[in-house]
C-alpha cells in the first residue's frame, strides 16, 4: 500500500527496493491537562490502534499499555469574497498510555538560557538609547525629516 514507485525487480539483479511505510506519527501537545503516563500523537488516518501500539514498541522501544484513537474533524471556513467552504483534512489522534512507572513530560523546545535573556535586554536598550539619541538630535527641528540631519 505504498505510494512510492520502485524499479521492477529481475532476478540477478541487486535488490534496489527499499519497503518504507506510509505511516507517520507526529508528538503534540495536549490541549487538556492530562496523566504524567499519557502521550497525545498524531497520526495518519490509515494506522489502526495496533499499529501505533507496534510502531512505537519495535521502533523506538517504548512499553505501551493502552492506544485509544479519535478522527478530529478539520475546521471549515467560509471564504469572504466568493462565499464558498473550505475544510482543512480530518485528523487521527491516538493517546498512548505508558506504564505507571514511566513518566512523560512534553519537552520544552524553546526554553532560553540566562545568558540568551541578558544578550537580548542588553540590544534591547542598545536600541532604545539609539533611538532616543535620535529623537533629541531633531528636537529643536520640528518638522524636519530625518534624513535631513547632521
Amino acid at each position: 500500500m505504498s505510494t512510492r514507485w520502485y524499479p521492477v525487480y529481475q532476478r540477478g539483479n541487486p535488490q534496489l527496493r527499499i519497503f518504507l511505510p506510509n505511516f507517520w506519527m507526529k508528538l503534540i501537545r495536549p490541549a487538556e491537562e492530562q496523566p504524567k503516563n499519557v502521550a497525545t500523537f498524531s497520526v495518519s488516518m490509515q494506522m489502526s490502534k495496533y499499529d501505533v501500539k507496534n510502531y512505537l514498541e519495535k521502533i523506538y522501544k517504548l512499553p505501551v499499555v493502552d492506544v485509544r484513537t479519535r478522527i478530529e474533524m478539520g475546521k471549515t471556513k467560509r471564504d469572504q469574497t466568493l462565499g464558498y467552504v473550505t475544510k482543512e483534512d480530518d485528523v487521527k489522534i491516538a493517546y498512548v498510555t505508558l506504564p505507571r512507572t514511566e513518566e512523560f513530560t512534553f519537552p520544552d523546545l524553546f526554553e532560553k538560557k540566562e545568558e540568551q535573556k541578558k544578550a537580548e535586554e542588553k540590544s534591547m536598550d542598545d536600541s532604545k538609547q539609539g533611538f532616543k539619541r535620535f529623537l533629541d538630535r531633531n528636537k529643536k527641528r520640528p518638522g524636519t525629516p530625518g534624513w535631513y540631519s547632521i
